[in-house]
């Protein structure tokens, strides 16, 4: 008998929720939008931003600390 071969599946994919605040217009604009275009809203929004999510994954981001002076320079 030989031993079976055991598929590696895909790795999971971990989804973080991100909230965001609309007018009332604007989500009745999404909708009518989404709905003409036979799509939901959340695709809508996924692939209107899909590249600045894609392209900035590995970015280092420098921030740049300034000294607060509390004394006024006079010389």
């Amino acid at each position: 008998m030989t031993p079976k071969k055991v598929k590696k599946g895909r790795k999971k994919v971990k989804f973080k929720t991100i909230t965001i605040k609309v007018t009332a217009r604007q989500k009745k604009s999404l909708m009518n939008y989404s709905k003409s275009r036979h799509t939901t809203p959340n695709k809508l929004i996924k692939k209107a931003i899909r590249p600045l999510l894609e392209n900035y994954s590995d970015l280092v981001v420098t921030v740049n600390k300034q000294e607060k002076l509390n004394q006024l320079e006079l010389f």
